[in-house]
């Protein structure tokens, strides 16, 4: 027996994405404008819900790890990871402070809070945006259509323009992978400054210009390596 193929769920993105291109320039400027303030030493607290925490998880790992080629890890925390502060918070003080009580122990001034929300309209998102705006940190939200709550309570916005959640959620994942293209280009622009490993990692100098543990460790066994093949050394003294 034949069966069609159902491909309404693809149409319905292909239309969405031709109308998305449009955010393009703001996506961009995101991009370069969290380069300029991760490389001043701001931070990035990104939070959602279900599969909105999902993507904000996928985002904080681009910017930590590496999106395409090799950079310096960048501060970017997802609030949402952290399952034993957000269910005490949640059962402490309720479900809508989860993200609002981590913003205000992890944001600062310049820092950056990004939220997404399919919706627009959760509560725990909201508060975390009140909250950050107290502390003098800038809120950008990643949304469904507008308008919505969570678009006139940031400073910036991006509503994707689609009718089903799973469509909305498959654009921010867009847009968080043009938001790391955008952040990486500024990174190598030098727009980010001069940013260094804090420790050296992978053998480079820190920014005292001293090796970092890696490179330590590695130049020491090359030493104990030389030597073994070489004279005894002689016993050290103090503790074995």
């Amino acid at each position: 027996m034949n069966t069609v193929t159902d491909t309404t769920h693809c149409d319905d993105l292909a239309k969405a994405l031709e109308a998305f291109r449009d955010h393009a320039p703001l996506i961009e400027r995101w991009g370069t404008d969290l380069a300029r303030r991760l490389g001043s030493g701001a931070r990035l607290l990104v939070a959602g819900n279900g599969g909105s925490a999902a993507q904000a998880q996928h985002l904080t790992a681009e910017l930590v790890g590496r999106y395409r080629d090799d950079r310096p890890p960048f501060s970017a925390v997802a609030l949402h990871a952290d399952t034993s502060s957000t269910t005490a918070i949640a059962n402490d003080y309720g479900v809508q402070e989860v993200f609002a009580r981590q913003t205000a122990a992890h944001g600062r001034p310049g820092d950056v809070l990004l939220l997404l929300s399919t919706s627009g309209a959760s509560a725990n998102l909201l508060a975390a945006a009140d909250r950050a705006h107290r502390l003098g940190m800038t809120v950008w939200a990643l949304t469904g259509r507008a308008p919505n709550p969570l678009q006139l309570g940031a400073d910036e916005a991006l509503c994707a323009d689609a009718p089903g959640t799973a469509t909305v959620q498959e654009l921010h994942l867009v847009a968080v992978h043009m938001l790391c293209e955008a952040f990486d280009q500024a990174v190598e622009r030098g727009e980010a400054g001069h940013r260094a490993d804090a420790d050296g990692a992978h053998g480079k100098p820190g920014a005292d210009g001293k090796p970092g543990v890696v490179g330590r460790l590695v130049g020491r066994a090359r030493t104990v390596g030389r030597t073994a093949a070489g004279a005894p050394v002689a016993p050290r003294k103090g503790h074995a």
